[in-house]
């Protein structure tokens, strides 16, 4: 497929995506658009330093492998918003997450972002889609990522494939933390994302949730925060499923195998609930 983009001359305004999103609740279509969204981005210290600290990421010079995600936020909105997109952007489902770190991210002030959707597939609950996103630098490539999105209620032909995953190597307890009521608060105020599921009870009682729940990305933020000394900081791909959502407020424990090259996590609440899995590995 031939992708179509168009480049953006300037970021583009959340409150004005979000009143979109918040008028959008059909399913229009069955298509992905074949067009993708382009801009370059500005990376701002006092931003990049309040992310670190709502993560608890340490200032080691590079940016945090998840903050790309936070680039590319407004541009995601736009796409995702957009009246060539089938399905409304409330009500989506965050199902798993892919990043690689092709390249040392360090000294990144300027960045091309880059956003598109492909990959629509049936699912028993609906139907799933991949949102690309890509971060370039003067010398090309330094970063992408795919996120796998589920829409309720779509109707494709087909036969839904579900996905497993399961740790085959030994874990054992590295990190503790709580995610106390307002840190879904913190995080939109470092990301963007305003999701009312994320922000207070009373707003994720409106979807359907008994309380608010964390962002899928901030618990993967999170948890490499806590495996920086694991990890390597460059050649890394690190993909989580998401499983149960951590209601806040809430402990939660990681189980990760040994430090290396390769390896794999579980995020635990209480219960034994399970809430995300997943590994690292090089980038194939």
């Amino acid at each position: 497929m031939t992708i179509e983009w168009q480049t953006l001359h300037h970021e583009p305004s959340l409150p004005g995506l979000y009143a979109r999103a918040a008028t959008r609740r059909k399913i229009t279509g069955t298509t992905l658009p074949d067009s993708g969204l382009r801009c370059a981005v500005e990376v701002d210290g006092k931003r990049l330093a309040a992310y670190r600290k709502v993560c608890g990421f340490a200032d080691d010079g590079l940016l945090p492998p998840t903050y790309p995600h936070i680039l590319a936020f407004a541009l995601q909105m736009q796409l995702l918003t957009a009246k060539d997109f089938p399905f409304p952007l409330l009500g989506l489902i965050h199902l798993s997450n892919r990043i690689r770190v092709l390249r040392p991210m360090g000294g990144i002030s300027r960045a091309q972002v880059s956003v598109r959707v492909h990959n629509l597939q049936p699912h028993p609950k609906g139907a799933t889609f991949d949102l690309l996103t890509t971060l370039d630098d003067q010398l090309g490539p330094l970063w992408e990522a795919e996120s796998r999105m589920l829409c309720r209620g779509v109707k494709l032909e087909g036969e839904p494939v579900e996905q497993t995953w399961e740790p085959a190597l030994p874990l054992a307890q590295v990190a503790q933390w709580d995610a106390p009521a307002d840190i879904g608060r913190q995080y939109a105020k470092v990301s963007g994302d305003y999701n009312p599921i994320h922000l207070s009870a009373a707003s994720a009682k409106l979807f359907g949730f008994p309380t608010a729940i964390a962002h899928g990305l901030w618990n993967k933020a999170r948890t490499l925060a806590a495996l920086a000394d694991h990890l390597p900081k460059a050649n890394l791909e690190v993909t989580v499923h998401f499983r149960k959502p951590v209601r806040l407020p809430s402990e939660v424990s990681l189980f990760a195998s040994a430090a290396g090259s390769s390896g794999e996590l579980r995020l635990i609440g209480a219960g034994d609930l399970e809430h995300m899995v997943g590994n690292w590995q090089p980038v194939a």
